[in-house]
C-alpha cells in the first residue's frame, strides 16, 4: 500500500499536467496494488481536474477507484482529532487539510511511503518522529 497525495491523482489522469509522465512512470515502478488515498486529498483531486478537464477528467479519476487501482481511508475519530494537532503544529509551514490527512492516515496504518509531488511531505513527521520516504 502507498499513500497518495493530491498532486499524483491530478496528475495520473490529466495529459496535460506537467508531472503526467513523471507520475505514470513512478505508477508503474510501485507494487501491484491500490493506491490508498483520504477523502480530503480525493475532493481535493476531484476539484482540480474538473478545472482542468471537465466531468470527463472526473470520470477518469472515479474510474481508478471503480477499477480497483484506488481505494479511499476513511480515518477514525482519533485521526480526525489527530488532524487538528498536526494543522496546528505544521501552522508555519502551513499544512492543509489534506496533507494532515495523510499524515494521520500514515500513523493510522503504519506506512511511511507517500505518493507526493509535495515537497512539505519531506517536513512532516509522523509519531514517533520518523519521517516520509516520498515517491517519485
Amino acid at each position: 500500500m502507498i499513500l497518495t497525495d493530491t498532486g499524483p491523482l491530478v496528475a495520473l489522469v490529466n495529459r496535460n499536467d506537467p508531472n503526467h509522465a513523471q507520475c505514470i512512470a513512478a505508477a508503474k515502478r510501485l507494487p501491484a496494488e491500490p493506491l490508498v488515498t483520504t477523502w480530503p486529498c480525493f475532493t481535493e483531486a476531484m476539484y482540480l481536474v474538473h478545472r482542468a478537464g471537465g466531468y470527463p477528467a472526473q470520470v477518469a479519476l472515479w474510474e481508478l477507484w471503480r477499477a480497483g487501482r484506488l481505494r479511499l481511508h476513511v480515518p477514525a475519530e482519533a485521526e480526525i482529532a489527530q488532524m487538528v494537532e498536526l494543522m496546528r503544529v505544521y501552522r508555519d509551514i502551513p499544512m492543509d487539510l489534506a496533507d494532515a490527512s495523510i499524515v494521520a492516515a500514515a500513523d493510522s496504518l503504519a506506512q511511511r511511503r507517500v505518493f507526493s509531488l509535495d515537497r512539505h511531505f519531506f517536513a512532516y513527521q509522523v509519531t514517533g518522529g520518523s519521517g516520509f520516504e516520498v515517491v517519485p
